[in-house]
């Protein structure tokens, strides 16, 4: 029993066997998956596919590199979309100044906008966080504490920085980057905060673990980093299973 809290069904790497690749995670013991908004278009297809399998639920939001193209329009539009019960969350959302696609005062304007909507609808949140640590914190500091506030998506600050996030009431998602050799940062992070805090996610078609590494990354591959996890604790793989799916049921409400 293993939920993959993050992953882009909708995108063209999936266009071609999109119903093998849920039937392998289905028959692979994964029992429901998010799938994510990052634009309009993409949030609107992830509400068709949830809509079509009852294991998928689907959240919508503009992505920071989508930042310089959204309108208040878009987000109106967002917000009526979320009020549909297959909408389980706002995101992603966040800042991203790494690569850098839209400029960052559109970024932190628009993620700004987005958790004033997600918090009017009682929704939680999404955050994409790479190169922004300071800054996505300090903007979501301002949002103040809460018990469901979100998760912060991809994981890729220290522990110090996780636990500030799990103070503030933000779940912390590991990805399958917990399984590179060199990556010291997550795994320490994944054996050392509450497991009681951590969501596994796939990031699909990105960011395959190993020993799927350097291929298209599917739903079914969270297993190996639910492994990983366990591993890095000395723990059971059904206990990283078993708490981790009710982590994603209670943050995002899931009907299961």
């Amino acid at each position: 029993m293993l939920i993959d809290s993050h992953a882009h069904l909708d995108m063209n790497d999936f266009q071609k066997d999109r119903d093998d690749v849920l039937e392998r995670a289905i028959q692979g013991g994964i029992v429901h998956i998010i799938s994510i908004g990052i634009d309009l278009k993409s949030s609107t297809d992830a509400l068709g596919l949830a809509r079509k399998y009852a294991y998928v639920s689907a959240s919508v939001g503009v992505h920071p590199h989508n930042a310089d193209d959204c309108d208040q329009s878009d987000l109106d539009r967002l917000a009526k979309m979320a009020s549909a019960p297959e909408i389980v969350a706002w995101g992603e959302i966040g800042l991203d100044f790494f690569r850098g696609y839209s400029a960052p005062e559109a970024q932190s304007k628009i993620f700004k906008r987005q958790l004033g909507i997600a918090e009017d609808l009682n929704l939680p949140v999404i955050i994409h966080d790479r190169e922004a640590h300071k800054q996505v914190y300090a903007i979501i500091k301002k949002m103040g504490k809460g018990e469901r506030k979100g998760v912060i998506h991809c994981f890729s600050g220290n522990t110090d920085l996780a636990e500030a996030f799990i103070d503030l009431g933000y779940f912390i998602s590991i990805p399958g980057t917990v399984t590179y050799k060199n990556a010291f940062s997550v795994k320490d992070v994944a054996a050392s905060i509450p497991l009681e805090r951590i969501l596994v996610e796939t990031d699909s078609p990105f960011l395959a673990p190993v020993p799927k590494r350097g291929k298209r990354n599917e739903p079914f591959n969270v297993t190996f980093t639910a492994q990983e996890i366990a591993r890095l604790r000395d723990i059971p793989f059904e206990e990283v299973a078993l708490q981790t799916s009710e982590n994603a049921k209670a943050l995002f409400n899931l009907p299961l």
